[in-house]
């Protein structure tokens, strides 16, 4: 495991939350402090920074990860603190009349992640990730396991950098500089397991959740989507639209179990497996 060293939150004040983890800017106004909630394990925060630590160092916009840090309970890192940052989400919460030009800016940004070649030699395959999970962990039902391997071994492994979590909360700019957050899913592989995760959160939030991890309503994710999808693929044309949603599916199938895994240490509730069966059925 790699070395944490311990802070002390009374130097820290906290300004952020969300799913997975609390953020916290120290008093200083020098670097943000990232602590993951309880139950997160050492070695998994500690390989997310390594990872964060290999994007900042391939050149990728994001910001610098300096130490793996805990406060005796919780686990997590310290990153360069980015004064004045607003994520996307954040902008189109507080200025609703600029969703056409973040959708189309975060449209942008995840295009040219997209045409950007990986260094595979220190970043992960995501379908090994996901491969991997299927293999190890025992917390989906066993037709949906099988199914879900035998569907990875069709998915090819292009050397295109991925970030794993793509949704426009994970992106953050001062005004001047715009970086990629949340870094330590980055990988390679298809273009469709980052565009997947991006339909889930514009189609599969509640409204509780949309408010509590994005300040919008589950309508303006939607409406997002909406501008978001035919930027991204160049096209307006439902003829090219529709059906690649339709490619995706699969991609969310099986791309779910393992993301709520990782944010929730638990298994899909039963009833979700077969929605998301339904789906990948038509």
């Amino acid at each position: 495991m790699e070395a944490y060293e311990r802070i002390n939150l009374d130097e820290y004040i906290q300004t952020g939350e969300g799913g997975t983890a609390q953020a916290y800017t120290r008093k200083d106004g020098k670097t943000l402090a990232k602590l993951y909630n309880p139950g997160f394990e050492a070695d998994r925060a500690a390989a997310e920074f390594l990872t964060a630590r290999t994007v900042y160092e391939l050149g990728v916009p994001t910001p610098e990860p300096y130490r793996l840090v805990t406060d005796g309970e919780r686990f997590g890192a310290e990153y360069e603190l980015i004064p004045n940052k607003r994520s996307f989400t954040r902008i189109i919460s507080e200025e609703p009349e600029r969703l056409q030009e973040i959708s189309l800016t975060f449209a942008n940004w995840a295009r040219t992640l997209h045409s950007t070649t990986a260094d595979t030699k220190r970043l992960r395959s995501y379908k090994q990730v996901l491969t991997q999970f299927y293999l190890e962990k025992n917390l989906v039902p066993e037709a949906f396991k099988e199914r879900a391997l035998a569907f990875l071994e069709t998915v090819p492994e292009p050397e295109t950098l991925l970030h794993g979590d793509l949704q426009i909360g994970n992106i953050i700019t001062d005004g001047d500089r715009t970086l990629w957050i949340d870094v330590g899913e980055f990988s390679y592989g298809c273009p469709e397991w980052d565009l997947a995760m991006v339909w889930i959160m514009c189609h599969r939030m509640t409204a509780q959740r949309a408010e509590n991890l994005f300040h919008v309503t589950p309508e303006t994710m939607k409406a997002h989507w909406d501008i978001f999808y035919p930027a991204y693929m160049g096209s307006t044309d439902p003829q090219v639209l529709e059906p690649y949603i339709k490619r995706l599916m699969p991609f969310y199938a099986f791309k779910v179990p393992y993301v709520y895994d990782m944010a929730f240490h638990t298994a899909l509730p039963e009833d979700s497996f077969r929605r998301i069966e339904q789906m990948i059925s038509v």
